[in-house]
């Protein structure tokens, strides 16, 4: 057992572990208090993002979000928004590849009627015919948007060279001929099938109170939710390494794209050997490749290494943005740091600058109700019951020469999917 598991102070001072409940039906509600804040988050989490869409499902996960907020079989079309906003409230959603999640910041005294109020919303849709038409309009609209942005174009097609085989390559937002096809019936069996029992948790953040908010979460329509039948998780990510070259109209600058992959959120302990990794390289002026390619030689305008940390395969991606004459010489910079990385030592003021920077962002990410009702929420929702101090726990079990052994050999950029947007 590791010195940090046997230590006294809490690495997360102030916070205590997360409340689990589990209904018999099978949904979970996880909760945590936080005394000092203002206000409670209340984020409904579901596993139906794009990655369980069947090909002529194509963007129903993001469309039903859409949707869900046109009204439910009590409340008419705009009607959550405006009874959320008279009781000092605001709403959000978001599609993602693997999940969706729906949340409301709320005023302690007004969080019964608001969960009340997000439940009828997202449980039971009234998926409209007329409301239908006039949203996939909107739906259409935004994928236009999309598609008239060079760099999304851009990054699109990396994911789709990347991922052939896989729903990760394909856009959340849908492809324009089955958007064109999709009506209220369809969407409802995709609801029906997704937002099921198992499926689906409730996170509550934020000065909850006394447990009369979960009491009320356990006697809500959640409880008569059924349980999924014959859903099959998509495969695990791989990535076909290879290169391409793309010239789009409206390009401003070059793009040097690149992905690599990286184990799968499950993982936890190798994840945060992934997000040392990626900010050893990248996170700052000090990183490795901001240095070299910005700093010093100055032939990049900027340079990014994200991780992206998904339940069947996670990716990091990176961006450096460069006059179109600068690009073989940035590629080359880039498997040169690379390199000299792997080959020489990461000195102990560069290793603590990395610890400390993914530590703090995870620290700082548990501020607020919302980003803890996030965290939990989708913690809860894939099965990772750890204490929210385990990730900081399983950052000290990291050193210079495992991380280069399982991680940054990863990275190894005759791995990556790489591909050059130019302007056209």
């Amino acid at each position: 057992m590791s010195k940090t598991e046997t230590r006294c102070e809490p690495l997360l001072p102030g916070l205590a572990e997360p409340q689990r409940q589990r209904l018999t039906n099978g949904v979970n509600v996880v909760a945590l208090p936080m005394a000092e804040a203002p206000v409670v988050c209340i984020d409904f989490w579901c596993r139906a993002g794009s990655v369980f869409e069947s090909a002529s499902e194509s963007g129903m996960a993001h469309f039903l979000e859409h949707m869900v907020f046109k009204g439910s079989e009590r409340l008419e079309a705009g009607e959550f928004d405006r009874r959320i906003e008279a009781l000092g409230g605001n709403s959000n959603a978001a599609t993602g590849f693997d999940d969706v999640h729906y949340h409301v910041l709320i005023p302690p005294q007004a969080a019964g009627e608001a969960l009340d109020l997000l439940l009828d919303l997202v449980l039971a849709p009234r998926l409209e015919a007329e409301a239908f038409a006039m949203e996939r309009q909107v739906v259409l609209e935004e994928l236009a948007q999309s598609e008239d942005q060079p760099e999304e174009v851009a990054l699109q097609r990396l994911l789709e060279r990347a991922c052939p085989d896989h729903p990760y390559g394909l856009p959340i937002l849908g492809r324009r001929p089955a958007l064109q096809t999709h009506n209220p019936d369809a969407m409802a069996a995709f609801h029906r099938r997704l937002y099921a029992a198992d499926r689906c948790v409730l996170a509550l953040g934020g000065a909850i109170g006394d447990g009369n908010l979960l009491r009320r979460a356990a006697e809500s329509p959640l409880a008569t939710l059924a349980p999924a039948e014959g859903i099959n998780d998509p495969p695990l990510l791989q990535i076909e390494a290879g290169e391409e070259q793309l010239e789009l109209p409206r390009l401003e600058a070059a793009r040097l794209l690149m992905a690599w992959w990286l184990p799968p959120a499950r993982d936890l302990e190798a994840v945060m050997g992934a997000d040392l990794a990626t900010t050893l390289l990248a996170e700052g002026r000090r990183s490795r490749l901001v240095e070299r390619l910005r700093e010093q030689l100055r032939i990049v305008e900027s340079i990014d290494l994200d991780l992206h940390a998904m339940e069947f395969g996670s990716l990091a991606l990176l961006e450096a943005v460069c006059e179109p004459e600068e690009l073989p010489r940035v590629r080359h910079s880039v498997t040169e740091v690379w390199e000299e990385l792997m080959a020489g030592p990461i000195e102990a003021s560069e290793w603590e600058r990395s610890r400390r920077l993914v530590a703090n962002s995870y620290r700082f990410g548990l501020e607020s109700a919302g980003a803890v009702a996030g965290l939990i929420g989708n913690c809860q929702l894939w099965g990772r019951h750890h204490a929210l101090e385990r990730p900081l726990q399983l950052l000290e079990r990291w050193d210079p020469g495992r991380l280069k052994r399982e991680t940054l050999n990863l990275l190894d950029p005759t791995r990556a999917s790489v591909l050059e947007a130019l302007p056209a």
